[in-house]
């Protein structure tokens, strides 16, 4: 395996904890339609798009509706989910994250957000994250929601970097399903038993550095 060249993270639990958001927002929405959503429900919606993830509620709920609902429905989690994040600032990214960034791009590698999230600019402005990017790739610039590879074919490309050149930092299933299917390497950030397709998982970010990416090329021999 080359050596890395370029990390791709995502957003949402990897970066910063705007999971609790959404859990709150959906949460809400369910009480409003009169079923409960409980943290192990939400599982279930990490990495995935704003409406897939409403039919996965809707399901859970029983509830079969017509898009012209459903498409409100989502308006509305996303208004209460908005208001959460409008109020967010630097204290809220994840420990770890920030330094390591800067780590890899103080020994030249590239960076990129490969993130599902059409809110991610409000995310990476309201925190200061921005100019640490290279490339931003968002869920306003994919047709095709993470398991499928999209998001971080895209940020490949727009690096300049091979794939096989490139590394997925992921908490969730489907995320690290779309970096496998994009032909990279991924380190999965949260439970080992949750996570096992990543080259390896470690709690955080703090517990990551560049002096571990090695490990990528012997966990592929």
């Amino acid at each position: 395996m080359p050596a890395i060249k370029a990390c791709l993270f995502d957003l949402d639990g990897v970066l910063v904890d705007t999971a609790k958001y959404h859990y709150l927002a959906w949460k809400r929405l369910a009480n409003e339609l009169g079923f409960e959503f409980t943290e192990h429900d939400n599982e279930k919606l990490k990495g995935v798009s704003r409406m897939a993830s409403l039919d996965i509620l809707l399901s859970i709920g029983g509830l079969e509706l017509d898009e012209t609902t459903k498409n409100e429905l989502a308006t509305r989690k996303n208004e209460w989910y908005f208001q959460s994040i409008m109020a967010m600032d630097q204290s809220e990214i994840l420990p770890g994250a920030l330094e390591f960034i800067q780590e890899c791009k103080d020994n030249g590698l590239k960076i990129a957000l490969g993130s599902a999230s059409k809110n991610a600019m409000t995310i990476l402005n309201n925190t200061g994250l921005t100019p640490y990017f290279d490339v931003i790739i968002d869920g306003n610039r994919t047709t095709s929601a993470k398991p499928d590879p999209e998001v971080f074919t895209l940020g490949s490309t727009e690096l300049g970097i091979p794939k096989e050149q490139c590394v997925v930092f992921e908490d969730a299933e489907a995320g690290i399903e779309a970096a496998r299917r994009a032909g990279m390497a991924c380190v999965g950030i949260g439970s080992p038993e949750t996570l096992r397709a990543a080259d390896f998982v470690i709690p955080s970010l703090q517990d990551m550095s560049v002096n571990r990416l090695p490990e990528l090329n012997a966990s592929n021999l």
